[in-house]
């Protein structure tokens, strides 16, 4: 029997991963990530942080070639590639297709300025309503920043790209993106269900300069010639069929598809995700509203009449963003306890009480933080004794003030009339804390499901789907197996709450004294 398989890249800012599924069992047979260590990021200036989307391109290389070498796979049993990627990132080339400077990628904040400006010209009203966000610090502002600060590099971009569209171009050659793309870069108009002309003509953008744009699921181009020579490991012909960034991605590999379903990750960032069907916005832009994978645009439909339901087509992600989460922990493990690896300070977590014993840490010290409407907040320890406290005290606050940042932004996502009762998560980064996973369904009052998969998988799923092997979501994640679930623990549920009580007290304290001295 001829076995088929399909390829999953993921470009995150630590690392690039592969995986290769089987597509009729659907289980991952290899995947491997590349830097081993996570990959660098630029910051000359502070709030700043770039990489070079060669990089990307290498890094997939080299995943790819260890999970090719370690399965013996054939190129030609691989019958499709998905992408998943960091959103809101930046990459510019020029008419031959080369880098003209290093990605300004997600977490850089260099723009804010220039998004906030252009709320407030354009007007808010006009913004939410059509874009459903602040022009903020997404993908069209940072190209402001570009044009403004770095005009010899901008009268040369040709088109620009979001990191996974830069891959899908070293891939087949071709460039292009999809409306989930265009939605995340701030460069969509729901209202008129089209690239938004009264954002590009306020920075003073060409149309130009933005990529066709294909379906999600759908043959979006194809691995070239050149891709097939340089790496032995693809045949040319072989087809892109998905691509979407790193948070819908993660929905989508949870099998998070329908309105009020919820899905979560905790790495460098932190992220709660649900979907909705409705056209919906926070009016202070705290959190954001995109187009889900499985958004489709009404004016591409060939019968658009009465008996058509508007929300049919509508499948909007409303995400809430938290820079400081695992990039918190990460630095109190190399700077505090290096020592330690992340498993041992799990345990040393569940050995101190819920509310750390008085101690409260607020996460937000990597840069702008959209649920503080960009207000400065940075990372502060509050409630430490030097006679009581100890390390385990300092990374159970860590995993605490982490819990209640999202909690924090959930509560602004329930005042938009989404009900958060069940959270997906995959088993990973800080949901490998039992300590977190309780904490978290303890404050939020939510139950926690976590599953074994991750976002090269969803990719190489999502493939699947485009390419037509799976005719839908529930047959792409028949596979999906949960591996556990998380209730409130209702002894510390009234602990847990007033410890994020005395939390939101230190932030709302820390944001005013802070603010009143800029």
């Amino acid at each position: 029997m001829v076995r088929s398989y399909l390829l999953g890249f993921d470009v995150g800012s630590s690392s690039v991963k592969a995986s290769l599924v089987d597509s009729d069992s659907g289980i991952c047979i290899a995947q491997k990530h590349f830097p081993e260590k996570e990959a660098p990021i630029k910051s000359v200036e502070v709030g700043w942080a770039e990489q070079n989307p060669e990089d990307w391109w290498d890094n997939a290389k080299k995943a790819l070639a260890f999970i090719m070498k370690k399965t013996g796979i054939k190129a030609e049993d691989i019958k499709a590639v998905g992408i998943s990627y960091q959103m809101h990132g930046l990459v510019c080339v020029d008419k031959n297709k080369q880098v003209l400077r290093d990605a300004v990628i997600w977490c850089d904040s260099r723009a804010v300025e220039y998004g906030n400006k252009a709320f407030q010209e354009i007007g808010q009203e006009k913004c939410l309503q059509h874009l459903l966000n602040s022009p903020g610090n997404f993908t069209a502002s940072k190209l402001k920043w570009v044009k403004e600060n770095e005009p010899h590099i901008y009268e040369r971009i040709y088109k620009i790209m979001l990191p996974g569209d830069y891959l899908a171009m070293r891939l087949s050659g071709e460039i292009n993106t999809t409306i989930c793309g265009l939605s995340e870069g701030i460069f969509w108009d729901f209202k008129q269900n089209k690239i938004a002309d009264f954002l590009l003509d306020y920075y003073g953008f060409s149309k130009d300069i933005l990529p066709d744009i294909v379906p999600v699921f759908s043959i979006q181009c194809t691995v070239s010639e050149q891709t097939e020579k340089e790496t032995g490991l693809l045949k040319a012909g072989t087809p892109i069929c998905y691509r979407a960034g790193d948070q819908p991605n993660n929905a989508l590999s949870l099998n998070v598809f329908n309105p009020g379903e919820i899905a979560s990750t905790a790495g460098t960032s932190g992220v709660v995700y649900g979907v909705s069907d409705k056209i919906n916005y926070d009016v202070k832009s705290r959190v954001n509203t995109f187009a889900h994978v499985n958004h489709k645009n009404i004016s591409s439909c060939t019968d658009i009449s009465s008996k058509y339901d508007f929300n049919e087509f509508t499948r909007l992600g409303i995400l809430l963003c938290i820079n400081g989460t695992g990039i918190l922990n990460s630095w109190l493990r190399h700077n505090v306890c290096p020592s330690l690896s992340y498993d041992e300070m799990n345990m040393l977590a569940k050995s101190v009480p819920v509310g750390s014993e008085g101690i409260s840490i607020l996460p937000f010290g990597n840069g702008a933080e959209r649920v503080l409407e960009n207000k400065k907040a940075d990372c502060s320890i509050h409630g430490l004794n030097f006679n009581n406290h100890t390390v385990r005290h300092l990374i159970r606050a860590v995993q605490e003030g982490i819990v209640f940042s999202f909690c924090y932004g959930m509560e602004i996502m329930q005042s938009m009339g989404m009900s958060i009762n069940k959270i997906h998560a995959g088993n990973a980064n800080m949901f490998l804390s039992e300590t977190f996973r309780r904490m978290l369904a303890n404050t939020s009052g939510a139950t926690i499901e976590l599953f074994d998969t991750d976002g090269s998988v969803g990719a190489a799923k999502g493939a699947g789907i485009g390419l037509g092997i799976y005719k839908d979501n529930v047959e792409a994640f028949s596979s999906l197996k949960q591996i556990a679930f998380i209730e409130p623990l209702q002894k510390e549920v009234e602990q847990s709450r007033q410890a994020y009580e005395r939390w939101k007290k230190y932030l709302t304290n820390e944001i005013i004294n802070k603010n009143e001295m800029l």
